[in-house]
């Protein structure tokens, strides 16, 4: 199953994913997204998150 990563040193902390995605993102408190629950929200929402990204950040990962 292919799970959300989050590379923190591609993060600007733009929140973007959190806004698409609540339920699987979270802002950490050096203010980079982090993955709080894989599965959180559905497939589609977290691709959203992802093609939202504008640092390309956010990837899927078997």
């Amino acid at each position: 199953m292919a799970v959300p990563v989050v590379d923190p040193d591609l993060c600007t902390g733009c929140e973007l994913c959190v806004d698409a995605a609540p339920n699987t993102f979270e802002m950490n408190d050096d203010g980079i997204s982090v993955v709080v629950n894989p599965t959180g929200d559905d497939e589609d929402a977290i691709q959203e998150a992802i093609d939202d990204c504008p640092v390309e950040a956010i990837s899927w990962s078997e």
